[in-house]
């Protein structure tokens, strides 16, 4: 076999790149990038001609697809919002397309679609309900695979009325954009993610190494860190040594991954549609390989077989304080009557688990005219933290002590223009611009232990780097840390960092760490909040210590649980079951069901038993004193409804959190 090789050096003809990315590729340590056009060595996963996937053709995507809402709220006489979606290669943006519905009151409108000061369509609302609407966006020009594009409603309200609630919008519903054309299959490694991908499927050997394992775990937060909002699908299938792995679906992608002595990134055969994407390396390599596809190196992938060096990893702790801007988000704004806007306060931006959270609010809004009055309020999951009167200056910077009782993983901050007195008449009255700006400061302490406790200490309790503990050779445990990291990347900002090992390292590990064992646990050098025995006795962990509570079901109910430990300095996550693998399971199924199912998981622990939605329990609650038997304290259990119930000596506050379905 004839080896043709490129390797790609700074004065390559065909990649002129600017000097700033060079600087940015080797800080991140990328020693060698080689481009080949050859197969590799060993092992090799031949793909037929003609099983090739599917390209997408003139599809229909909604914007919950595309990532972003799906409904567009456009509130007053004169609202605006401004949408940017992905447009995949070879597509067009055609039309958006939604149900109109018009607010009470109002005799008809216009909606103005505009790009750059230039308007792309016009049409004319008719006072009716749930009207189907296709606005043309023609001539729209696409810039880095995107499309911006401005939306804007003038209404008429009938004669003497005028629109002031801001809560009822002209809203347009189950919104998507209609794409013309057909999408281009990649040839080339850098093009092999498309800008919208809603589902990827990852294979792997029956018996994965640990090396193969971790790859399918960094190739998971890779592409859920990439994405974001979109809710890519990931899915993981076993693959043998002779087989190829099926074509892919549109606006689908294929990756196989397997440990060998070759390392590259390499597309498969793809004549005709979009080929697999094949990883392989050594132990020590493989890892580095799958990086490349979440590093910006992968834009210099500029052929069908890429080589890496080493990338580093590690996110670094951002200063404190940080801005907005230094945690990679934007400022925000709203134009509205009484405009309100939501800064994120995201803990998995800082890396760490915090507390004393103190922000420097820094923005705008439009002065107030003398006839009417105001006043800017802060709020907190809708408890009031901080107020004070609107000026003439319109200017914002206030610094705001956010209670250690309202900060979550996630705190929204709301900041809200309240507005009362004389608007006058119709259209006299315009509305609010209210400003947060991206240089508002948020500074904070290292909280250990974390407080929230429990699932709101998750993932940032986890950072900036965590082991995941599986059974070596375990495609079921591998599969249930894809699961894991996949649900827990979702709620990160930045992209989790994680190595997979054998579980007997982890537990001995003073790292933190995610501790699969699904068939039960029976290590006592690290216990999880709840466990039970065979005899049906559980043990519920009591909070600053003295024996643990006890609860004996009868009969025996197996069980599968998510749960959040503190070991020592370190914080765990426990996947486990009383030898009902299955359950563990089903449980990671309910939970990657719906994507706000994991964020709106509170308390220390999630059980799961058969034919019954999970519920989550509360350990982290403050403990009363022990009693004895017929003490008639009260005790709160999450299981009682599942069989004849004793409870044993001692009490502990646990409380019911039961998560409903969406």
């Amino acid at each position: 076999m004839r080896l043709k090789s490129a390797t790609v050096w700074l004065d390559c003809p065909r990649m002129r790149l600017r000097t700033e990315f060079f600087k940015r590729a080797i800080a991140i340590g990328v020693t060698v990038v080689a481009f080949n056009a050859v197969n590799f060595g060993t092992p090799v996963v031949h793909a037929a001609p003609g099983d090739a996937g599917q390209v997408a053709d003139a599809p229909t995507l909604s914007l919950t697809t595309l990532g972003a809402d799906t409904d567009i709220a456009l509130y007053g006489l004169q609202g605006t919002q401004t949408i940017t979606v992905p447009v995949p290669k070879g597509l067009t943006p055609g039309a958006l397309t939604a149900d109109v519905e018009l607010p009470p009151y109002v005799r008809g409108g216009t909606i103005i679609v505009t790009q750059d000061r230039r308007t792309l369509s016009r049409i004319e609302l008719l006072m009716a309900e749930n009207t189907p609407l296709s606005i043309p966006l023609t001539g729209a020009r696409v810039v880095n695979d995107t499309v911006t594009f401005t939306v804007r409603s003038r209404l008429l309200p009938e004669e003497g009325d005028c629109l002031y609630d801001p809560t009822i919008p002209l809203a347009l519903s189950d919104a998507a954009i209609d794409y013309t054309g057909k999408e281009t299959a990649p040839t080339m490694v850098a093009d092999f993610l498309p800008t919208v991908l809603e589902k990827m499927t990852i294979f792997v050997p029956e018996k994965p190494s640990a090396a193969e394992s971790d790859a399918a775990v960094q190739m998971t937060t890779a592409v859920v860190d990439r994405y974001g909002t979109q809710n890519t699908d990931i899915d993981i299938t076993p693959l043998g040594d002779d087989e190829t792995a099926p074509p892919s679906g549109p606006l689908e992608r294929n990756v196989v991954i397997r440990e060998g002595s070759d390392s590259a990134v390499s597309l498969e055969n793809g004549e005709g549609g979009v080929p697999a994407l094949q990883i392989t390396g050594s132990a020590d390599e493989l890892a580095n390989q799958v990086r490349l596809l979440g590093s910006d190196l992968s834009q210099l992938a500029l052929s069908a077989k890429v080589i890496t060096g080493p990338i580093n990893s590690t996110g670094e702790v951002p200063a404190n304080p940080a801005t907005m801007k230094d945690l990679g988000q934007r400022g925000v704004s709203a134009t509205a009557f009484k405009p309100q806007v939501v800064v994120d306060l995201d803990q998995t931006r800082l890396r760490q688990p915090v507390r004393d959270m103190r922000v420097q609010l820094k923005g705008s809004y439009t002065p107030l005219p003398s006839t009417v009055g105001g006043q800017v309020v802060a709020s907190v999951d809708g408890e009031t933290v901080d107020q004070w009167s609107a000026d003439s200056s319109g200017t914002i910077e206030r610094s705001i002590t956010i209670p250690q009782s309202e900060l979550r993983r996630d705190t929204k901050l709301t900041v809200a223009v309240d507005i009362a007195g004389d608007v006058g008449q119709c259209g006299d009255f315009q509305p609010v611009t209210l400003k947060v700006d991206d240089d508002t400061t948020i500074e904070s302490t290292p909280a250990d232990p974390p407080d929230p406790a429990g699932f709101q200490s998750i993932p940032q309790a986890l950072m900036p780097k965590m082991q995941v503990g599986v059974e070596p050779g375990s495609f079921d445990d591998t599969v249930r840390a894809v699961s894991i990291m996949e649900g827990l990347q979702r709620l990160s900002g930045p992209r989790l960092d994680a190595e997979v090992v054998p579980l007997d390292s982890a537990i001995d590990s003073r790292s933190p760490a995610i501790l699969i064992s699904a068939d039960g646990w029976h290590n006592d050098k690290v216990v999880p909040p709840v466990r039970s025995s065979t005899d049906g006795t559980l043990e519920v962990q009591r909070v600053g210590g003295g024996g643990p509570a006890t609860l004996t079901l009868d009969p025996a109910t197996p069980f599968a649980s998510l749960q959040v430990g503190r070991i020592g300095d370190r914080t765990v996550l426990f996947a486990t079951s009383e030898d009902a693998p299955e359950q563990l399971d089903s449980l990671l199924d309910w939970l990657d069901g719906d994507a706000r199912r994991w964020a709106g998981l509170h308390g220390t622990a999630a059980i799961s038993l058969p034919d019954r939605e999970p519920v989550t329990v509360d350990t982290e609650a403050a403990a009363p004193p022990e009693v004895s038997e017929d003490n008639g304290s009260s005790v709160y259990w999450w299981i009682a409804a599942c069989a004849g119930v004793a409870i044993g000596a001692g009490g502990v506050a646990v409380a019911i959190h039961r998560r409903r379905s969406g």
